[in-house]
């Protein structure tokens, strides 16, 4: 820009015009830091929980395969438990005979 275009610009901008755009710019040079810091803790934000969910989608899957193996050892159990039950039906029957 020349100075001749410069001094157009001051002759038809009055000086308050031009300290009223100044001051929007610097607002919004602050309200695009502002939202860049606000971007930038929503993103370390959804890094933490996507972590988090990870943990726990893994604390789930391990609870579920305990929770299997546990139903497994109930039925085993109950099965034992029924056998020696019958065999003392078994021997009771045999002495009371």
């Amino acid at each position: 820009m020349s100075v001749k275009t410069v001094e157009e610009v001051s002759a038809e901008v009055p000086a308050e015009d031009f300290q009223a755009l100044e001051e929007k710019v610097y607002r919004t040079i602050e309200l695009y830091k502002a939202a860049k810091e606000a971007r930038a803790t929503a993103e370390r934000d959804v890094k933490r929980l996507r972590e988090q969910l990870e943990e726990r989608e893994e604390e789930n899957e391990t609870m579920r395969r305990e929770l299997i193996q546990m139903r497994k050892d109930r039925e085993n159990i109950r099965g034992r438990v029924e056998k020696m039950l019958g065999q003392m039906d078994s021997l009771a029957h045999e002495q009371a005979s």
